[in-house]
């Protein structure tokens, strides 16, 4: 499949010939990788932790007041529980990974 990939980005007026079984073939998988792809991310989602203001200072190094100002431009986006005001963790550590 990969090899298709680079033929077809390398040469995209290139004709090609394929038996309708491949083609199924092909589709299938496709369908394959979206849905696992899908699959995924809606793992991640119900396994997401929030975290408060204060734990999200602490594990960037930062006062509150840089959390504030990361909020208030939009950088971080809070999720509320209520009055509660939460930072995703995934968001956290996409920060730190760079």
């Amino acid at each position: 499949m990969n090899d298709l990939i680079k033929i077809a980005k390398e040469c995209p007026s290139l004709n090609i010939t394929i038996q309708a079984g491949e083609l199924l073939e092909m589709a299938q998988y496709c369908i394959y990788e979206t849905k696992k792809q899908i699959e995924q991310q809606l793992s991640e989602e119900a396994t997401e932790k929030y975290i408060s203001p204060q734990k999200v200072a602490e594990l960037l190094e930062c006062d509150l007041s840089t959390i504030w100002r990361h909020d208030k431009r939009g950088y971080l986006k809070p999720v509320y529980f209520g009055a509660k005001k939460r930072y995703r963790y995934s968001d956290i550590r996409k920060i730190l990974e760079g």
